[in-house]
């Protein structure tokens, strides 16, 4: 471990909350905790556990995955021993030898194999997706992601001040190509916040004004990203002419959701994972700009 990898380790355990996160997993050994049992046992909320354990993970001090539809964290042992070892590699008056059994005698049995943290990935990504009023376009992307992801995605839409009614020319469009519609409807964000919630791993704003909103703290830490898209309810002119806005609006969607849910692989680490994304939103919106002509989809 160099110097700058020391400093934000231990700045990220000079925290009292981070600190009693950091000691109690510890404890936990392998199989580390669940994110709700970490939060009870140190006395925070969901939110502020999310926002600690973030910064120890980035510091390398812990690992985290999904284990059903929960989040589970434990020690990073490799990046506590990487400290340990910084701290103690000029100790003794230039012997560590003396003191070495400090790092050498965290057992190899506290450090759980990246395998099992894949394994336990096969549980499905929560994909929420947001618009204003959740009558329209997020109400199509939610029924696509639940029709593509087969099980491994989980989707949700909602809006900041929902309608509280679907768009017709969006049931429409849906039952056109198959999709059943029952069960969907227009419901306000604030359903996905607050503690006890399921945790999130995607969030996508459709509209630009909801990207421009402040959203509320998603349980979960999520990756967020903005596809934004046109307004198909603002079509002017025949019913010829709306309905083509809806369907443009569903090819799109269709072709953006079907090559998520190839691209997102269980197997990524967060980094690679958030960047993966990042790349892939530059690529949507730049699509949305040109229209549905510039991709091809499997309607």
């Amino acid at each position: 471990m160099d110097r700058q990898a020391a400093v934000k380790a231990l700045s990220a355990l000079a925290h009292e909350n981070r600190l009693s996160i950091f000691r109690l997993l510890v404890k936990c050994g392998p199989s580390g905790m669940a994110a709700g049992d970490i939060a009870r046992i140190v006395g925070i909320g969901a939110t502020t556990l999310s926002f600690h354990s973030k910064e120890l993970v980035h510091a390398g001090l812990l690992r985290s995955w999904r284990d059903g539809r929960f989040v589970r964290y434990s020690v990073e042992v490799e990046g506590m021993r990487a400290l340990l070892g910084f701290l103690t590699e000029d100790c003794c008056d230039g012997n560590p030898a003396l003191c070495s059994a400090v790092v050498a005698g965290i057992p190899d049995l506290c450090s759980a194999s990246a395998e099992e943290n894949e394994m336990t990935r096969d549980a499905p990504y929560n994909v929420l997706f947001l618009c204003t009023h959740n009558s329209a376009r997020s109400i199509i992307a939610e029924c696509l992601m639940n029709a593509l992801g087969q099980g491994a995605f989980i989707a949700h839409s909602a809006g900041s001040t929902p309608r509280g009614e679907i768009n017709p020319l969006a049931i429409r469009i849906l039952q056109n190509h198959g999709h059943k519609t029952d069960g969907l409807h227009s419901k306000s964000w604030d359903a996905f916040t607050g503690s006890g919630k399921d945790e999130i791993d995607f969030v996508f704003t459709l509209c630009d004004d909801a990207a421009a909103e402040n959203c509320p703290v998603w349980p979960g830490n999520p990756i967020t990203e903005h596809w934004g898209m046109r307004d198909p309810s603002k079509q002017e002119g025949s019913n010829s002419k709306k309905l083509g806005a809806f369907a443009d609006t569903y090819s799109l969607l269709y072709h953006h959701i079907d090559k998520f849910v190839q691209m997102a692989k269980p197997d990524l680490d967060a980094n690679s994972m958030r960047g993966r994304v990042k790349d892939f939103s530059k690529d949507v919106r730049r699509q949305n700009v040109m229209g549905p002509d510039s991709v091809e989809t499997k309607t």
